[in-house]
């Protein structure tokens, strides 16, 4: 009977052809359905999506737990035949994403045997699912030994595939899945971008290839390893966040492929069915650019796996300097810049007159022993791409036996060194562009190098072009603990403000992410290149996505220390006890300025998990608060439905998005204009003591009036809430914001012990 009415449907709705010779070039498209719709003829959705919607050789991934629909490939005629179909909501194109590429736990507060280290035991049992390029699972970062039983509740599977089967899994690698169908149909449609998996150097299964999988994933939850280095730097004892931890992996990125949205959806779609408690995601789109949430399939994944109560945390991207660069901006999700740590490798460029320029190195080989060596600096002879030590950029006639001056940008760092050494150079000098400034990263590069800032490298060559026979040599010096400042907001860290919702502070905060020690792939060597043929059992990264994973193991202590915590309250706890201060008790700066940082570019401030184990009074937030916020920033019902699943009704009286009880607050005006105010609310909840009293403190932005109500908050009991105003009154013509057009301030709950403290940003936007 069911066979004669899937006959008689195929009939009524022909099969959407997907092959080239139907009217176009085919592209993947995710496809959100109204589920309330399917037909009760049909046993499972991809029953339903097979007769009414397309050939089932089409559909990649179908979708039925954090998103409702699938994805398929899909011809111009055949998308338009499924946009009308009246149980579609929305239909978007598959788009590729990029990887946002030790003594970080005790920089952030951790200490042995006591403090939240201890009151969480380790994390133990709390799941962590890595969404990255998959895990080298030998690494004694991943040892199970001394693990209690995986959790009952864990539902997930170990996949089988190339040098990985399911016995490779164990009590601290719970689980591990990859995810390739994405990727396979964008090389089967010829995108010129996407290349096939060469199996010569990538696995199809969960192990790793490219090495940034097991460095986020033993970052996050890696186990004590005693003796561990990177070929003698940072030499300690290496361990994650939450040593105690178990990892979910999720392989959603390929090695020189980067990671497609039908993937990663379907990535989160099991991660919720799985079992996971936190989702660590150093994923997100390139130049700062960023999506509307309901065609941004992180942000539609994060929403569901955050209304089951998974705490999502996520990379804020590595186009910083720049205004308006932080990316994956949805409210629900916990977004994370980068900072340094006091540990630096520095390295010396000492020129023949006897000046001496500090930078940064994790070089290990052969050292130039103060030899002085002839400079070249090959952008002097006025090509661009020999600048830029570009490959076949360089002349072997000219930069034998010579340490050679290459340009940053347009091609990776340790590449430049590669096109050096096969050019017969001897050594290179890596001189920061005026978009990078100041901001310098250690690499473990394959000759001498010393990488240096915009400045230094100006005078560098400067110093060539005034002597023609000019000399230096590079001192290399190890491993520095203990250096100041620290923490410093990193010159590539993405800033505010947030391009989708000015009212919604971003990124949330910032944690560790430069120079950062954790565990390797055996695949490469440290450098990620081809002909890098050394072996490194850990290796020192910097980016976003280096920080990513230590709020994401934060997150794990957090939530094993206090189950009841939802993901908003984690996120609120090391919001409001966040550091503004670095290590010389001085306001953290910016890298790249050299000046003090605000909170554009650092959120909330730098993580302090000393502090947010009890941090008093909390910022809590439900669905229903974001379904709220998205009515608000005028998203109609069906809108709405792509990213909660559930069909809503929007308030004849339209919310405030600046009311979402965010644990920031951003005042927007309009520029220019005359005196003006505007009304916040906010409701903390008591996660403290018993009979607290908090009292107000308020640093206001300069020129600004504000204003809170009640200024005392009197908590009888634990877990109770109370709400309090704040107004914020503008002079428009008077605001003292400059060129930015942004001030800054802060207010605090203080109660004698405890200081919640949110940032107050005024920002003047010119009027639509």
């Amino acid at each position: 009977m069911l066979l004669r009415l899937l006959q008689i449907l195929l009939l009524i709705f022909p099969l959407t052809q997907s092959s080239a010779d139907n009217h176009g070039t085919p592209k993947t498209y995710i496809i959100r359905v109204d589920t309330s719709s399917k037909p009760s003829l049909f046993p499972t959705h991809r029953h339903w999506y097979t007769a009414e919607f397309t050939h089932p050789s089409a559909i990649l991934h179908t979708y039925d737990t954090v998103f409702h629909g699938f994805s398929a490939l899909l011809t111009p005629p055949a998308l338009a035949a499924i946009r009308r179909h009246p149980s579609v909501l929305t239909a978007f194109e598959d788009r590729r994403r990029h990887l946002h590429t030790t003594r970080s736990p005790q920089f952030l507060g951790l200490h042995n045997q006591r403090g939240l280290w201890s009151e969480s035991d380790y994390g133990s049992d709390v799941i962590i699912g890595v969404f990255d390029t998959g895990i080298w699972p030998e690494r004694r970062s991943f040892s199970d030994r001394n693990l209690g039983p995986v959790p009952r509740r864990w539902r997930g599977t170990c996949h089988t595939g190339v040098k990985f089967s399911a016995s490779i899994c164990n009590r601290k690698i719970i689980g591990a899945r990859f995810f390739l169908k994405g990727h396979e149909a964008a090389v089967q449609i010829g995108d010129v971008a996407v290349s096939g998996i060469n199996e010569t150097i990538e696995f199809k299964s969960p192990r790793d290839a490219d090495g940034h999988g097991t460095h986020t994933a033993s970052t996050a939850a890696g186990r004590y390893v005693y003796r561990a280095s990177m070929e003698g730097y940072a030499a300690g004892i290496a361990k994650g966040v939450a040593p105690k931890a178990r990892l979910a992996i999720y392989k959603v990125c390929w090695k020189d492929a980067g990671c497609f949205d039908s993937d990663i959806l379907a990535a989160f779609d099991a991660a919720a069915n799985d079992g996971v408690d936190v989702i660590s995601i150093s994923i997100g789109g390139s130049d700062g650019i960023s999506s509307p949430y309901y065609l941004d399939p992180i942000a539609i994944g994060s929403y569901g796996a955050v209304s089951r109560g998974i705490f999502v945390a996520s990379s804020a991207g590595n186009d910083g300097p720049n205004g308006m660069s932080v990316t994956n901006l949805a409210p629900w999700i916990t977004t994370v810049g980068a900072g340094t740590i006091d540990r630096n490798f520095p390295a010396d460029v000492i020129l023949k007159d006897g000046r001496k320029f500090s930078g940064v190195s994790l070089y290990a080989g052969k050292p130039l022993k103060g030899k002085m060596y002839q400079l070249i600096y090959p952008g002097q002879f006025g090509l661009l791409s020999a600048s830029l030590c570009l490959e076949n950029s360089l002349d072997p006639n000219l930069v034998r036996g010579k340490i050679v001056i290459c340009d940053r940008g347009s091609s990776p760092r340790v590449e430049k060194g590669l096109v050096v050494k096969k050019a017969g150079g001897v050594g290179m000098i890596l001189a920061n562009g005026a978009s990078s400034g100041e901001g310098l990263v250690g690499d473990a590069h394959l000759i001498p190098t010393c990488a240096v800032g915009f400045s230094d490298g100006v005078r560098i060559k400067a110093y060539l072009a005034s002597n023609p026979k000019a000399k230096a040599t590079i001192k290399f010096r190890g491993t520095v603990v203990g250096t100041k400042p620290a923490p410093v907001v990193a010159s590539f860290s993405g800033r505010g403000p947030n391009g989708q919702n000015p009212e919604i502070l971003k990124p949330d905060l910032i944690a560790p992410g430069v120079n950062i020690l954790a565990a390797w792939t055996e695949a490469v060597g440290p450098t990620g290149l081809d002909s890098d043929n050394r072996k490194a059992e850990f290796n020192i990264l910097s980016g976003t996505s280096m920080a990513c994973p230590h709020v994401s193991g934060a997150a794990a202590l957090l939530k094993s220390a206090h189950p009841d915590w939802s993901p908003a309250v984690i996120r609120s706890a090391m919001m409001t006890t966040a550091s503004v201060v670095d290590n010389s008790m001085n306001p953290m700066i910016d890298e790249e300025s050299k000046k003090a940082g605000n909170p554009y570019d650092y959120g909330a401030g730098h993580l302090n998990l000393d502090l947010a184990m009890d941090p008093g009074l909390v910022y809590d937030l439900t669905n229903d608060d974001y379904v709220s916020f998205l009515c608000a920033i005028q998203y109609g019902p069906k809108t709405i439905e792509v990213i909660t699943r559930s069909r809503v009704n929007c308030p004849m009286k339209k919310p405030m998005p600046e009311n979402l009880n965010y644990p920031s607050i951003a005042a927007v005006f309009a520029r220019g204009g005359r005196s003006s105010s505007q009304m916040f609310f906010r409701m903390v909840t008591n996660v403290g003591e018993a009979n607290a009293v908090y009292r107000v403190s308020v640093d206001p932005p300069k020129g600004v009036i504000v204003s809170v109500k009640p200024r005392k908050l009197v908590f009888s009991e634990i877990n109770t809430r109370l709400g309090y105003y704040v107004n914020v009154t503008v002079d428009g013509k008077n605001l003292a914001a400059g060129d930015s057009g942004v001030v800054f301030g802060s207010l605090t709950w203080v109660d004698g012990k405890r200081m919640v403290r949110s940032p107050i940003l005024v920002t003047q936007l010119d009027p639509f």
